[in-house]
């Protein structure tokens, strides 16, 4: 893919930029298996699935996972004892609190042992503004980089084990400001650089088991539909393939390089969203993610996006993607993800 052409920007602007676009892919709904309508899959090995109520929807999970026995709010003990190798300290400091998002759940959503990479590419502005509903735009616009450009992030996600067992994930977002506050383009994501805490609209979120669309579209109003998500180690890369499920051929290909310079200092990240829920009422939610290996880069040559004549690859086309501004390679993580909450109800002071 050939970068468009863009307007020259000062040296510490670009650097800033560079450094700036740390937005790890919006999650908000934070992986490597796969399970289906009609059954489930482990590792490649076909599991027992059953039947559970989320709202007015019969949705299948594995049985006996981790949501059939606890429903997003298992004791960190018994974490601790399927998976003894992973280091809870951190989830025992955060509280769960039960809501009700359109069926009865515990907010935050804990993400024990995930993995992820994301590429950010500059896009047409107009075209990334005429995606957003009306409502939303008059609360967040996106980030102007330089003139006729914004930002979009598009992250794969393997989350290995969660409250919501195993599932892999593709967000594609639009960076915005935050809400309340002014949009000085790259000043803008400069600040939110600086304090960790970026913002953005979700565009696109397909998922690869029902569980987490019925989650994602009842709870949270996020644009989930259930597709084929493959999310492989392959020597030096990481290779995801997104099926079309209208056709069943893949339709999108993220290949990214496994960047060898990892740092193990730990880095708390919050990535928040603007959002419409199913009346219309704008909301906000976030995530917190715990990085506890991480790596990035600014050299196209780390990333090879492969597109189709599928429906994503057409979507992502219409963005006209130009020059990738950052990769971030994130082998092991850990993450929060907090039920969303109106915005009419917080004051400016407390949206995050």
């Amino acid at each position: 893919m050939k970068p468009t052409p863009s307007a020259s920007l000062p040296r510490p602007v670009q650097a800033g930029i560079r450094h700036a676009t740390l937005i790890s892919g919006l999650a908000l709904s934070l992986l490597a298996g796969a399970a289906w309508a009609e059954g489930n899959t482990l590792n490649g090995t076909p599991t027992a699935s059953t039947q559970i109520k989320l709202g007015s929807l019969d949705v299948p999970v594995v049985k006996g996972g981790l949501y059939d026995r606890y429903r997003s709010n298992p004791p960190l003990s018994v974490i601790a004892t399927e998976a003894p190798e992973l280091d809870l300290s951190w989830f025992k400091q955060l509280k769960k609190e039960k809501v009700d998002i359109g069926f009865e759940s515990y907010s935050p959503n804990f993400y024990y042992k995930n993995s992820r990479v994301t590429a950010i590419f500059t896009a047409d502005l107009a075209q990334l503004k005429a995606l957003m509903p009306a409502k939303v735009l008059e609360a967040v616009q996106p980030l102007q980089i330089w003139p006729g450009r914004g930002l979009i992030a598009l992250t794969a996600y393997s989350y290995q084990y969660c409250d919501n067992d195993r599932y892999n994930e593709i967000g594609l977002s639009v960076v915005t400001n935050k809400p309340g506050s002014d949009n000085w383009g790259p000043f803008s994501l400069l600040g939110q650089a600086s304090s960790n805490d970026f913002w953005g609209y979700v565009l696109k979120l397909p998922v690869n088991t029902e569980l987490a669309r019925a989650r994602g579209v009842v709870g949270y109003n996020l644009p989930k539909w259930l597709t084929d998500i493959s999310y492989q180690d392959a020597g030096d890369s990481v290779v995801v393939e997104i099926t079309d499920k209208a056709t069943g051929k893949v339709d999108v290909t993220l290949e990214t390089r496994k960047l060898t310079d990892l740092s193990s200092k730990e880095a708390l990240v919050t990535n928040s969203f603007t959002n419409l829920d199913r009346q219309g009422r704008l909301t906000t939610g976030y995530a917190v993610s715990r990085q506890l290996s991480h790596a990035h880069s600014a050299s196209a040559e780390t990333v090879k996006l492969g597109l189709t004549d599928g429906s994503l690859s057409a979507y992502i086309k219409a963005l006209k993607l130009g020059k990738l501004v950052r990769y971030e390679y994130v082998p092991h993580f850990q993450s929060a993800l907090y039920a969303p909450t109106l915005m009419a109800q917080q004051g400016p002071e407390a949206i995050r």
